[in-house]
């Protein structure tokens, strides 16, 4: 299937994501900051990194600048997985080149449906 790069620091939430994935018969590598995030991204070639916003190091705004900006990582899809639900949010996160944001709490369900989506999309 694919190669999926998590980043979260909340360690439960991280599993569970990583766990969803893997049961969908993805490649999975999970992270716990924004900096790590970074440097695999950019050693592995994720086809999807699920992102928090929220990181240390690193925020997750700056990873996915970081990733757009980097054209080795051009087909690279994004998803920002966050607990920041405000409309700015979002709008900031689009603008900084997320395809997807989902508000934490999360359905897991969900979560899958919108990965899959992604990355059957051709970019």
């Amino acid at each position: 299937m694919a190669r999926v790069l998590v980043a979260d620091d909340d360690i439960d939430l991280n599993d569970l994501v990583t766990m969803k994935l893997e049961g969908a018969g993805h490649e999975v590598t999970s992270v716990f900051d924004g900096e790590d995030a970074l440097v695999r991204a950019l050693a592995e070639k994720p086809d999807l990194i699920v992102l928090d916003w929220m990181l240390p190091r690193r925020n997750g705004l700056e990873v996915c600048r970081a990733v757009r900006s980097d054209g080795t990582l051009s087909g690279t899809r994004i998803l920002m997985l966050t607990a920041r639900a405000q409309e700015v949010d979002v709008e900031r996160a689009f603008a900084a080149g997320a395809e997807e944001y989902i508000t934490k709490p999360f359905s897991p369900r969900e979560l899958l449906l919108r990965a899959t989506t992604l990355l059957n999309r051709s970019r």
